[in-house]
């Protein structure tokens, strides 16, 4: 399908995820904007170079999504929000009672405000525009639990929650929102993890990947961030006009479980 007309912000994109929907978003044709909360010279490479790959405009901005204030000025210098995903977020593991209150404070403030920041910024232009995509990206941890990640799973829980509300606002509306709940998603982060998790247990990577990382999830597959990226596109499609307020499980059966 094509994008062509749309402009595309995409809150935590410079790597992972975040930088793999972006690619398909542009390669469909949107205008991309990127962000995370550093400045430097290859964050705007990184957005000439998407430009050059696919023929669309890109551009970086800054913004620290932790703070609301910058959440919402990366929705106005965007200059226009036909797509917005909320993309950005962190990760703490500590049991509660030892968990640090300022990991608490951050990871529900880049996981879950920043969201709620973004859509309030970003829903009048889309209504004056006639059209908008909400799309959240949640976790299989927003609609099932693990230890130690209190704030994640909180967090995740209340992006899918948000997003069923903004849905029944906007039902009436050319207006979706949805969150995808990815699994565990072979992203560089992931990757050079594996290096060590091999040594630690003493297994090859297949070993490691199949019977560590991957134990929760029944395909023994890590997803793909292109995969993260094709479903983004479908919910922005006209086929997806009508799938609003709801998840999409992109984790290879671990919420089936």
């Amino acid at each position: 399908m094509s994008l062509q007309g749309k402009t595309a912000v995409i809150t935590g994109s410079n790597s992972g995820i975040g930088l793999g929907i972006a690619h398909e978003m542009a390669k469909a044709g949107a205008a991309v904007v990127l962000n995370s909360f550093t400045d430097r010279d290859e964050d705007h490479a990184l957005a000439r170079e998407m430009a050059d790959t696919h023929g669309v405009e890109v551009r970086y901005i800054q913004g620290d999504m932790s703070r609301g204030d910058d959440c919402r000025a990366l929705v106005e210098q965007a200059g226009a929000c036909d797509i917005l995903i909320n993309n950005a977020g962190i990760q703490h593991v500590a049991g509660i009672d030892e968990f640090p209150v300022e990991k608490w404070d951050a990871i529900i403030a880049i996981n879950l405000s920043s969201a709620f920041h973004t859509t309030a910024a970003a829903l009048p232009g889309m209504r004056k525009a006639g059209w908008g995509r909400v799309i959240n990206i949640a976790s299989a941890h927003g609609l099932t639990a693990s230890p130690y990640k209190s704030a994640y799973v909180a967090a995740k829980h209340g992006i899918v929650g948000m997003t069923k509300v903004v849905a029944l606002e906007t039902a009436q509306e050319p207006i979706t929102a949805n969150a995808i709940c990815p699994g565990y998603v072979l992203t560089p982060l992931v990757e050079a993890q594996i290096p060590d998790t091999m040594k630690e247990y003493d297994m090859s990577r297949e070993d490691v990947i199949k019977n560590v990382m991957l134990t929760r999830q029944p395909s023994k597959e890590f997803a793909t961030v292109e995969q993260m990226g094709g479903t983004a596109v479908f919910l922005c499609s006209d086929a997806a006009a009508q799938i609003t307020g709801t998840t999409i499980s992109v984790d290879g059966g671990w919420t089936a479980l």
